[in-house]
């Protein structure tokens, strides 16, 4: 079987077929140049030679979404919340503590990974419209901003499974934020910054907002958790 053949068994079988595995790769090792593709030639990087970053970065969260799942959920956000505020729910509901928790944990684990990336692409658009020297406009913004979180998602996706552990995703945390200034200060040289300094200064401002808002996220996906436990049946 030739490479073509190879490339559309790949795209048929598992939805990635040639832009999407050189996406991957160039986030990687080319990052710079991958972001300059999108700002440049477009979403697909100039005649589908890159995947779009939007569509790529769903797929991602589908993964992100199956190791959550394979993981156990994420019921240990409801098992420590207050008695004062868990009981009452509980005892509404009608249902036992472990149902309702399981029921809690199913909602949670279905919404949270979309919901906290919508979180961190909301804080990163505009500062990278605003660190940007055009005048990108929210759609260029929105490419570059998911530019960027495929290549950070990509990087933590294989350590991914320590990230729905409350014994190491303190550690997991960490590396998301080390990951986050690093692809930046690669990604964004000569278009987000210039100058070293100002580059790592607006790399760290990004990873903190990234980080708050990510915990802002984690607040209605907790709340949907525990309206769903307490009125569905």
């Amino acid at each position: 079987m030739n490479d073509r053949g190879l490339n559309h068994l790949s795209e048929d079988a598992t939805g990635f077929g040639q832009a999407e595995w050189r996406t991957l790769r160039d986030s990687l090792i080319r990052p710079r140049e991958l972001l300059e593709a999108y700002m440049v030639q477009g979403p697909d990087g100039g005649g589908g030679h890159y995947a779009r970053p939007l569509r790529l970065y769903l797929t991602l969260c589908g993964i992100l979404m199956l190791v959550l799942f394979l993981k156990g959920g994420a019921g240990f956000y409801i098992t420590g919340l207050p008695a004062d505020v868990l009981d009452p729910l509980i005892e509404a509901s009608g249902k036992s503590r472990e149902l309702f928790v399981a029921d809690a944990d199913n909602w949670m684990s279905l919404t949270m990974v979309p919901v906290l990336l919508a979180f961190y692409a909301l804080i990163s658009a505009p500062l990278l419209r605003w660190w940007d020297p055009e005048d990108l406009g929210w759609r260029k913004a929105f490419r570059a901003t998911f530019a960027f979180l495929n290549a950070l998602t990509l990087v933590t996706l294989p350590i991914s499974w320590f990230a729905y552990d409350v014994a190491t995703s303190g550690y997991w945390a960490l590396f998301l934020s080390t990951a986050s200034i690093v692809i930046f200060m690669r990604m964004g040289w000569g278009r987000w910054f210039t100058a070293p300094l100002a580059g790592f200064a607006k790399a760290v401002a990004l990873t903190i907002g990234i980080q708050i808002f990510g915990g802002i996220g984690l607040l209605p996906v907790v709340a949907i958790g525990l309206m769903a436990a307490t009125y569905a049946p």
